[in-house]
């Protein structure tokens, strides 16, 4: 007789989701090897995210839909598998995702590496790789990250596009990342971007020392109603913030930022000659 795994839905997101895919086999009568001849993985794997072993990845859980006839529906797997890899991430950020897609201006700032808005789709991978390096993804999860970004940039594309506008860290030109022919692409990836309508791009450079406001990622958005929103981030914590009298200190130091920093052409040509080798 084969042993079954009692399982625990409120150990964590993860065994809710595979008591779930359990749940929904069994009702329909289906061994572990019939569902996964229907979605396209080994037993095992079934197995494996049934009794949690194995997290559940967007492409298995719209497998899974597709099977049971849930996708679009509230109690779809790829919803699950949503609020799964949402409660993995900073604190406030995934309101700040819902809220960037529809923002009529967003205003960005970072250190040490260019903010996922302007990746390339080889510089984000890269930086996934080195997560997948050090054991804290898995390469389904680094996929499914660079997937997500993509998802998160075409959300931007629309009639009416939002201004978006970044000053980056000179550091975040000047760090390697995915090798040489990665980061060319990236810095050219910037430079058309700057040419862009709707977009501005200054660098803010090492010799503005301790003129520069910011230490770590801030980021600013004007919604359609004209109120404004921030998110900043550190290692290990992120903040959403729609208080008035929070958020518009970080409004007045992003100006002041700007003004410090170089002109889009000073910038320009500053990416185009480290992308050229030229110091």
């Amino acid at each position: 007789m084969v042993n079954i795994k009692e399982l625990n839905p409120e150990a964590s997101p993860q065994a809710a989701f595979g008591a779930r895919v359990r749940s929904a086999r069994e009702a329909r009568g289906w061994k572990q090897d019939d569902l996964a001849e229907v979605v396209g993985y080994s037993g095992r794997h079934i197995s494996a995210v049934e009794t949690g072993r194995k997290p559940p990845t967007l492409r298995f859980s719209r497998s899974i839909d597709t099977a049971l006839g849930l996708t679009g529906t509230a109690e779809s797997f790829e919803r699950a598998w949503g609020e799964i890899r949402n409660g993995s991430l900073l604190e406030g950020f995934p309101e700040y995702l819902g809220q960037e897609a529809h923002a009529a201006e967003i205003r960005l700032f970072d250190v040490g590496v260019i903010p996922g808005l302007l990746q390339t789709p080889e510089y984000a991978s890269a930086i996934e790789e080195g997560h997948v390096r050090r054991g804290t993804l898995t390469p389904e999860e680094a996929r499914e990250r660079v997937e997500s970004l993509a998802e998160r940039q075409a959300a931007l594309v629309r009639r009416i596009p939002p201004m978006v506008i970044v000053v980056l860290d000179e550091s975040c030109i000047r760090r390697m990342i995915g090798g040489t022919e990665v980061m060319e692409h990236q810095l050219s990836h910037l430079i058309e971007f700057a040419e862009q309508a709707n977009s501005v791009l200054q660098l803010a450079p090492y010799a503005i020392g301790e003129r520069r406001p910011f230490n770590r990622l801030v980021n600013l958005l004007t919604l359609p109603d004209r109120s404004v929103m921030s998110y900043v981030e550190s290692e290990t914590n992120g903040h959403l913030d729609r208080e008035i009298t929070s958020v518009l200190p970080l409004v007045r130091s992003y100006h002041q930022l700007q003004a410090e920093a170089l002109s889009q052409a000073e910038s320009v040509a500053t990416i185009e000659q480290l992308r050229k080798g030229t110091p």
